[in-house]
């Protein structure tokens, strides 16, 4: 858990994953999905991912997700086993976005939609409101306030969206947004996982 991350997003735990992500629960319960081996990349493991989708489980029914730097799609994938009405994954390496669309292909979903592209790049156009951000960003990279700035200033955020954040715990407490309301927050080994939501200005 403790590798650096790329662009890609997620965390490398190659040992314990076997090259796959494990779909925990809803429709797809118990699927195994193939992760390609890209440097940096790190599939949330199942033990911070079941604690998230807990914390999010009254609210992931019917949401619009998502997903800055989806790298293995761990997340976003959860989210839309578990009911959420539709994924937009971003994803920047072209083997990882490779591979997230022959997933995406395998599962037969049409609630998903990929973008291989910079997730900065995306964030700087206008966009449509979403009610639930999955940011877990490339460690170290001093990227969000960026994407916070970029989340707020151009219309990507639902008034009372839910916001979750993993990053590296060395960063402590980020500076988000003032009317971003921590709701819980959990630390496993060295990464720091929270859930924040927005509060309608």
């Amino acid at each position: 858990m403790t590798r650096r991350k790329t662009q890609s997003g997620h965390k490398a735990n190659k040992p314990s994953q076997g090259g796959f992500v494990r779909i925990i629960s809803g429709r797809w319960r118990g699927r195994k999905l193939p992760v390609h081996d890209v440097a940096g990349l790190r599939p949330t493991t199942d033990r911070v991912k079941e604690t998230v989708f807990n914390w999010l489980a009254p609210e992931i029914h019917g949401a619009r997700c998502l997903d800055l730097f989806a790298g293995s799609g761990s997340l976003g994938l959860e989210a839309l086993s578990r009911g959420a009405n539709h994924l937009t994954l971003l994803e920047l390496d072209s083997k990882a976005a490779g591979q997230l669309k022959r997933n995406l292909d395998t599962l037969g979903t049409t609630q998903a939609t990929l973008h291989q592209t910079d997730t900065l790049t995306y964030l700087a156009n206008p966009g449509t409101a979403f009610d639930l951000v999955f940011i877990d960003p490339p460690f170290r990279r001093d990227m969000l306030s960026d994407v916070f700035r970029l989340l707020e200033s151009n219309g990507w955020l639902a008034p009372e969206a839910l916001i979750y954040l993993e990053a590296e715990k060395e960063l402590g407490l980020p500076d988000t947004p003032e009317h971003w309301q921590l709701l819980k927050e959990k630390t496993a080994g060295q990464v720091s996982y929270r859930l924040y939501q927005r509060e309608e200005l």
